[in-house]
């Protein structure tokens, strides 16, 4: 049997940007090529980056993607390349002129094969359904004498249908092309399913996922071989880019165990799924730097953070904003924390403004306390106009979940918001394992301690804390997470144990603050369930828990 080496491209491509993903693909063929690789595979929507939306309907858009594969194709012939195998993911059109999610095959300087994606996902964040049409012939191709099956993500993830098809082809290896979104605690099922199709095809399956932010979804890469007896011998890290050689054995042979990436905890995980949302957002959007408020809170600290290892402490701006209300340890907190990630400090404080508007509105109680968190937001966004940084939100997904934010405020205005996705308990873990990681490493921790340990509060009248109108975040938390997360309703609520006082405090919040979460900024999915794409509710409804 005769050798097969195949090579998986683990790339960050950008939407709509059809030439530089061309460029991205030809870079990573060249160096498989001079890795000895037979096939390099690359993952799904590759030359238009993925996911497309309604770019897919417009003719334009099929037509640019359509040239891009001709001019890869003869590109590498061009260069001595024809030999090499090229699997990628591109949006082909049917005779109808319907898209389809298509794998294409090439080699010899011509397309040799097209798949259509069979299985169209259209639950969570996926709508595929309404865009493109469904393949229906399975794909075999060979490469180095060798059959070589071909399937596109969600193709793998049902029973029967495309890998049943292929059971009975005698595949060397399964290829499979992959734009799988990050959430917590997904690689092992994506191990566990390539293991089961696996088995059921009598082979390896090499699974190439892309990497990088989009909007409000992060691709976590993390692309790994499983042997045909569901070990995993070969695995690339996540959040980069990789090319990962394999040498696919004999049938019956062991297979070769080739590098595999370190262990990544939960926590690292979920950190640079924040640090890639945050740092694709801001660069594939032409931004250079971004702007927030910097409180001395535990929210404002770890997005700091993370601004800073996305795009570098030198191109955040933090912007202290006090006001008669506000202490000095927060104070002294936004001081330290800037000069540890090294931003671009300011400080400008809100006394003056607010009397203005007091002279004119005499507000008092709420409303007083949203006038200087409102005037707060006008501040950031009147710098961001004139001196062209992104600003960017700190709020986090229990104050977004409960309407614990003054919408328009300096915590929710903005283009991004890095902590969307993560409850406030998380927030304090991530920060936590944030410096723990600093200091693995020599290097000084970046967010102040006190930050992290002091009670959370507003300030935004003397002596405020988040707790005076919220329950404790430990067990707000955990009422959201089954409210939210798992769709569990008051009576079930109850019968877990919490407390019917909380419960109905918790719903009444979370029902009645859809309006606001509508209204604000996109931000990087992490769980299973994050607002936006994942949880779509209707703002005007009569539908209550409570």
């Amino acid at each position: 049997m005769s050798d097969l080496r195949i090579a998986l491209a683990q790339i960050n491509t950008c939407v709509g940007d059809i030439a530089g993903n061309a460029a991205l693909i030809l870079d990573r063929c060249r160096a498989a090529a001079a890795l000895g690789a037979h096939v390099v595979v690359f993952p799904e929507m590759t030359t238009t980056g993925y996911p497309i939306e309604d770019l897919a309907l417009r003719e334009s858009f099929q037509r640019a993607a359509a040239r891009s594969v001709e001019e890869i194709a003869a590109t590498l012939a061009a260069e001595g390349l024809g030999d090499l195998t090229a699997v990628l993911g591109t949006l082909g059109v049917s005779r109808a002129g319907r898209p389809f999610n298509q794998a294409v095959v090439l080699s010899g300087g011509a397309v040799q094969a097209r798949y259509n994606k069979h299985h169209l996902p259209n639950y969570g964040v996926f709508d595929e359904r309404r865009i493109f049409a469904a393949g229906e012939d399975p794909c075999v191709v060979t490469v180095a004498s060798s059959p070589v099956g071909v399937a596109i993500c969600e193709d793998i993830w049902q029973d029967g249908g495309t890998v049943a098809q292929l059971a009975d082809q005698g595949l060397r290896v399964l290829l499979v092309l992959n734009g799988s979104p990050f959430e917590e605690g997904k690689g092992h099922t994506r191990v566990e399913l390539a293991a089961r199709r696996a088995a059921e095809v009598g082979a390896p399956v090499a699974y190439v996922n892309l990497w990088g932010g989009q909007d409000d979804l992060v691709f976590d890469g993390h692309s790994f071989i499983v042997s045909a007896t569901g070990e995993i011998v070969a695995a690339a890290p996540g959040f980069t880019d990789a090319l990962m050689v394999w040498d696919v054995p004999p049938v019956g042979d062991d297979a070769p165990v080739a590098g595999l990436a370190p262990h990544e905890s939960a926590d690292e995980q979920a950190y640079w799924a924040c640090v890639t949302g945050l740092r694709d957002y801001v660069l594939k959007n032409g931004f250079r730097s971004v702007i927030l408020g910097m409180s001395g809170g535990i929210d404002s600290a770890l997005t700091a953070a993370i601004a800073a290892d996305a795009i570098g402490g030198e191109n955040v701006v933090g912007v202290s904003m006090p006001s008669e209300f506000s202490s000095d340890h927060s104070k002294d907190d936004a001081a330290d924390l800037a000069k540890r990630i090294g931003a671009d400090y300011r400080v400008e404080p809100i006394a003056r403004l607010v009397g203005a508007f007091q002279d004119q509105l005499a507000l008092t109680g709420v409303a007083e306390e949203n006038l200087q968190a409102r005037l707060r937001g006008v501040i950031l966004m009147g710098i961001s106009n004139r001196e062209g940084h992104l600003v960017i939100a700190p709020g986090n997904k229990s104050e977004l979940a409960t309407g614990y934010a003054t919408i328009y405020d300096a915590g929710s205005i903005g283009g991004f918001a890095p902590l969307k996705d993560l409850d406030k308990t998380r927030v304090w873990q991530l920060a936590r394992w944030r410096n723990a990681y600093a200091e693995s490493r020599g290097e000084v921790a970046p967010i102040p301690e006190s930050s992290i340990t002091k009670p959370p509060s507003a300030e935004l009248r003397p002596g405020q804390t988040d707790q005076d109108s919220l329950p404790p975040y430990e067990l707000l938390d955990e009422v959201l997470d089954a409210y939210v997360e798992h769709a569990e309703g008051r009576e079930e609520l109850l019968a877990r144990g919490f407390d019917p006082a909380v419960v109905d405090k918790v719903l009444s919040l979370v029902d009645r603050a859809e309006w606001k979460r509508r209204q604000y900024p996109p931000g990087p999915k992490v769980t299973a369930l994050a607002f936006g794409r994942d949880r779509r509710l209707p703002i005007t409804s009569r539908w209550r828990e409570v």
